[in-house]
């Protein structure tokens, strides 16, 4: 052998003395991550002198809160909620009308839909005179003779809507005695709406002529219509079909209805003859005039 081979128990070599001791590695730190984050765990505390070191739940909390909302997304949202707001509200009065509907009776359902059968009638009886009206212009002769006629015939038609020409026709009279003074100016009101929708053409209420612009407020003792102040009896005196105007004042939940539950008592009377002669005077516009001067 050489004398270069080592021999086991021989010194270390020069060369070996110089190469550094070998150091073991670190054995990696095999906890869970969760395990070091669970519930109620201590949080874990940076070394001596080093920075602090955020856990996972601080770090959900920091990016969570405050929460970061742009303009457009504050917009979005209160249009959402504006939008829902309003589809509860259709939905509950929806709710109301059907439930007040469900619980009727069956003879006031049909009277409901015989009410509404007659205005559809009486829509399309005006529509058919407005449209034999052109006819006749179309097909006469004399044009300008026909139009002078319609036109005369027109003003009268105009004149009763509007309260300078006595009307009378068949019609009802509506009579409300409020003894104990319950009744309120809306309560007429009311009446007068639910009597125009059902084809009348001239009221008279205590000999005052109610008009397009008619106005009821409540006074002392009573109501007021147009600033005239008039007390129960309240009279309604009403030209117009009477087969349509008095089921319409007697539906379910109608203007008899609620005035018979503020104790009032409630009279209406058919007749062939309804006579309103309570006028208004004829008030020229101050700027309007007619496109045809």
């Amino acid at each position: 052998m050489s004398s270069k081979d080592e021999t086991p128990g021989t010194p270390e070599s020069p060369l070996r003395k110089e190469l550094p001791e070998e150091v073991p590695a670190e054995t990696p730190d095999t906890t869970p991550l969760a395990e070091a984050e669970e519930p109620g765990s201590p949080e874990v505390q940076p070394e001596q002198g080093g920075p602090a070191v955020a856990t996972g739940r601080q770090r959900l909390v920091k990016g969570l809160w405050p929460p970061r909302v742009s303009r457009a997304q504050l917009i979005v949202a209160l249009l959402l909620f504006g939008l829902g707001f309003g589809l509860a509200v259709q939905v509950a009065s929806n709710s109301d009308s059907d439930g007040a509907l469900r619980g009727a009776r069956q003879e006031d359902l049909v009277r409901i839909l015989d009410e509404l059968d007659d205005r559809t009638q009486r829509l399309e009886e005006e529509k058919q005179g407005l449209e034999d009206q052109r006819t006749e212009l179309e097909n006469s002769s004399d044009q300008a003779e026909e139009a002078r006629k319609q036109t005369v015939e027109k003003e009268k038609q105009l004149g009763i809507l509007a309260g300078t020409v006595a009307a009378q026709g068949p019609g009802i009279t509506l009579t409300i005695d409020d003894a104990k003074g319950t009744v309120e100016a809306d309560m007429l009101l009311d009446a007068v709406q639910e009597l125009r929708a059902a084809g009348a053409e001239a009221i008279q209420v205590n000999g005052v002529r109610v008009v397009a612009g008619t106005y009821l407020t409540d006074v002392s003792g009573g109501v007021a219509v147009d600033g005239n102040k008039i007390s129960s009896p309240y009279r309604f005196k009403v030209i117009g079909k009477p087969q349509d105007l008095e089921p319409a004042l007697n539906i379910p939940g109608g203007v008899v209805q609620t005035l018979e539950k503020e104790q009032a008592t409630v009279t209406v009377e058919r007749s062939d003859k309804i006579v309103v002669d309570a006028l208004r005077p004829a008030k020229r516009p101050d700027y309007a005039r007619s496109s045809s001067q």
